[in-house]
């Protein structure tokens, strides 16, 4: 199993504890990500010293009215790296960010920019910015990963142009009956899966911090919602994972 997307540099624990219970769960494969240079240095860090580990390099939107986002052009030679597979997460975020949506666009843009330039992948923040998220990639040739995807009113664009829906922990939450019949919809070669940790611990782990090892049930929920075999779906989601990263 892969989990697609982690913040291993911002959980309490060293990678290398969490990485050891991940792959003792069955997470062989995990995409860390860095939301800044600093975040992205540290997420390299990671990825050289632990087997299974890749890294995802960008600034996110939160950052996006900081001097942190005139450093774009410091993350082409991070990218560099070959254990770097992906821009981002980059993106869009009205509900925490709304006064700074301008300079959200123009950091996502720059982004955009670089992972077309680079060939590499994209790793998509968005909240509350369905419609505008889409029109920002609908010239992007590239691969798209919406990471902990949210939006209803991103699926039907996602399908249209063959993006890959990555759900976290919260699509296993009581209340998330639109994400899980989100996820029902998404074409089975489409589909990801991740924990965000460690953020959106899912419900069977609510009141803890989310690790990689915990991706596992999420992949029970989408099985569920799918009404998929699940041995079959974690073989199956992994496979995307391995395409969408070039893993």
């Amino acid at each position: 199993m892969t989990d697609a997307h982690a913040h291993l540099d911002a959980c309490d624990e060293p990678a290398a504890a969490l990485v050891g219970r991940a792959r003792e769960a069955g997470v062989h494969t995990i995409v860390t990500i860095g939301t800044g240079i600093d975040s992205c240095r540290a997420a390299l860090a990671i990825a050289d010293a632990e087997h299974g580990v890749v890294a995802a390099l960008g600034i996110d939107p939160h950052q996006a009215a900081t001097p942190e986002a005139d450093r774009v052009e410091e993350l082409r030679e991070l990218l560099a790296h070959p254990k770097a597979v992906a821009v981002g997460e980059a993106g869009l975020d009205a509900f925490h960010g709304a006064g700074t949506i301008v300079e959200q666009r123009q950091l996502f843009s720059h982004q955009i920019d670089l992972a077309t330039e680079l060939r590499l992948p994209i790793v998509v923040h968005c909240r509350e910015t369905a419609a505008e998220t889409a029109a920002m990639l609908a010239g992007f040739a590239g691969t798209v990963v919406l990471h902990c995807f949210s939006e209803p009113a991103l699926l039907a664009p996602a399908v249209e142009h063959g993006w890959y829906v990555s759900f976290a922990g919260n699509v296993t939450f009581p209340a998330a009956d639109a994400l899980r019949a989100a996820a029902s919809q998404v074409p089975p070669n489409r589909l990801l899966a991740e924990t965000d940790s460690p953020y959106l611990a899912p419900q069977p782990m609510r009141g803890s911090r989310n690790e990689p090892a915990h991706v596992m049930h999420t992949l029970a929920t989408l099985a569920g919602a799918r009404g998929d075999d699940l041995e079959a779906l974690e073989a199956t989601i992994d496979a995307n994972a391995r395409a969408a990263f070039g893993l």
